[in-house]
């Protein structure tokens, strides 16, 4: 198994991926502000400590990874503009160590043109979203600008509501709005993500995941 770069590793989504990387016998190098918040220990782990704002603490992360699994998002007292930020540190020192392959967490709020089919509570939740929080959809959407600028074998997956109840081990992988509902269970979204370190069927595409 190869080496992944996780940021993101101690928030909700992020600690079910770590988890399934090192069962699945991956090498996890994740960048964590606090370290300390990582209850966990494994021959397989090196736990970097730094904020994805750091293009220092970035680089180390990334060197000797062979895909990234971007997963952090905008928590209380962040920057607006937190994703797009880290994600182009990210994407300089992803160039700096060729590497190709990231795959990014993001919500339903983002549009993939040409693919997603919002119905009418689509369209209310986008509206809602940009109403009161238009800062975290405008990061999102700047993240994906990066993306799209970078040349990288890039997937944003996106994901309604989340739950923290257990995994059904069955999940829905479409567009908004063609056969999507309105929520799904974490433990489901980070199997989904943790597959698309080696699937390209979604490369320089939105996957939007429910249950």
């Amino acid at each position: 198994m190869s080496t992944i770069a996780l940021f993101g590793a101690t928030g909700k989504t992020g600690r079910r991926v770590l988890d399934r990387a090192l069962a699945a016998g991956y090498d996890v190098r994740a960048l964590a502000r606090d370290p300390d918040k990582l209850t966990i220990t494994h021959e397989r782990l090196t736990v970097i400590a730094g904020d994805v704002l750091d293009p220092r603490a970035v680089d180390e992360a990334i060197a000797g990874s062979a895909a990234v699994l971007s997963l952090f998002g905008q928590v209380k007292g962040s920057p607006e503009d937190l994703q797009t930020v880290g994600t182009r540190n990210i994407v300089e020192a992803m160039r700096g160590h060729g590497v190709r392959r990231i795959v990014t967490l993001s919500g339903g709020g983002l549009r993939a043109e040409g693919f997603d089919r919002p119905g009418v509570a689509d369209h209310v939740i986008r509206f809602l979203l940009s109403t009161l929080a238009g800062d975290v959809l405008a990061d999102a959407e700047g993240h994906l600008g990066v993306l799209e600028e970078s040349g990288l074998d890039w997937t944003v997956v996106r994901g309604p509501r989340l739950l923290d109840s257990p995994g059904t081990g069955s999940y829905r992988v479409g567009w908004v709005g063609a056969g999507s509902s309105t929520k799904i269970s974490r433990d489901d979204l980070a199997d989904f993500i943790l597959t698309q370190v080696q699937d390209r069927t979604f490369i320089h595409r939105m996957p939007f995941v429910s249950n």
